[in-house]
């Protein structure tokens, strides 16, 4: 019997040696990256994410050496596509690209005493990629030459005065209710299936206002179908040197940046998400991806993801007392 048990043993020592080249082969061959990527956009196309995403997504391909595929995943404000990427496979192979809007949806669903659609929790920063702040564009046709003659017609109109947004507490429906809470003012929200539809609104004559991205208005601005009065930064932009902001115009509490960042579901192994963050340095440096961010008058603001999870816990803290200030919009 303990001949046949070292026969055993040694028969098993055999195959195990047999099949550990072949382990190893197939553990190389499932290295990360070993096929395409999705990314989900949370918009549709022709708004800041969707922007910003498609110059990013063909940088970030030649880095990963795998097609890198825009999804957009729309719907309720951006909460549609963030949900999705939250529940999704963490293996990699399922990103987005979202706006600083990914931080007010939880707050919503608190206010309205519901489970939480997603949590931030539920996220792994990689990398900022931009942070712009949103800016007030008018149509050229509008009779308002600043915002006080704005906020003076506001105040005669109460609720007349309609505005387009990307959706319910999105990004440009939080930076104007901002502001008319600032402004003690009233204004009519139209909110649309995203920052394109809106934009279109507002060039259509649907609506009079909205708060937009800079990359999505200033082309608007040259072609002299709208005008900017104000923004919503800390200082002045660099492409918009007359606009003046609205802190520096007297306004509290206004600061509102529409920022894109790169996330991953929160249970990706660390492994994948070094590989994702050495791409993305690199990617944001690669000549394409710089020109297509100047063609669109945006700065890169790139962020690592420690420095990002900082800016992210800012700026959430900040949308999170916006939200509770506009409260429940049914």
């Amino acid at each position: 019997m303990k001949s046949m048990r070292v026969l055993f043993a040694v028969i098993a020592v055999l195959c195990l040696g047999a099949i550990g080249p072949v382990a190893g082969t197939a553990a190389a061959a499932e290295a990360y990256p070993s096929r395409p990527i999705q990314v989900i956009v949370p918009f549709p196309p022709g708004g800041v994410a969707d922007l910003v995403g498609r110059p990013f997504a063909t940088a970030l391909e030649k880095q990963l050496k795998q097609p890198v595929v825009i999804v957009n995943k729309t719907g309720a404000g951006g909460a549609v596509g963030m949900q999705a990427q939250a529940v999704a496979k963490p293996d990699g192979y399922t990103l987005m690209v979202a706006l600083s809007s990914i931080s007010v949806m939880p707050e919503v669903d608190a206010l309205f005493g519901r489970p939480p659609v997603y949590k931030l929790s539920d996220f792994a920063p990689i990398a900022l990629l931009s942070s712009d702040p949103t800016v007030l564009v008018v149509s050229s046709k509008a009779p308002w030459k600043n915002v006080a003659d704005f906020v003076a017609d506001a105040k005669k109109r109460p609720g007349e005065i309609k505005y387009a947004s990307s959706g319910v507490y999105g990004t440009m429906h939080v930076a104007m209710e901002m502001f008319a809470h600032s402004a003690g003012i009233k204004l009519r929200h139209i909110p649309t299936g995203g920052g394109g539809p809106a934009l279109n609104a507002l060039l259509g004559g649907h609506v009079e206002a909205i708060s937009g991205g800079p990359n999505v208005s200033i082309p608007q601005v040259k072609a002299g179908a709208v005008k900017i009065l104000a923004g919503w930064g800390d200082r002045r932009l660099p492409a918009l040197p007359d606009v003046p902001t609205l802190k520096e115009l007297g306004y509290k509490d206004v600061e509102f940046y529409i920022w894109s960042g790169f996330f991953a579901p929160a249970a990706t192994p660390e492994p994948v998400i070094r590989v994702l963050r050495e791409a993305t340095a690199k990617a944001v440096k690669m000549p394409e991806f710089i020109s297509a961010m100047e063609k669109m008058e945006t700065p890169i603001a790139y962020l690592d993801a420690p420095e990002f999870k900082k800016f992210w816990d800012t700026d959430a803290a900040r949308l999170v007392k916006a939200v509770r200030n506009i409260g429940k919009v049914e």
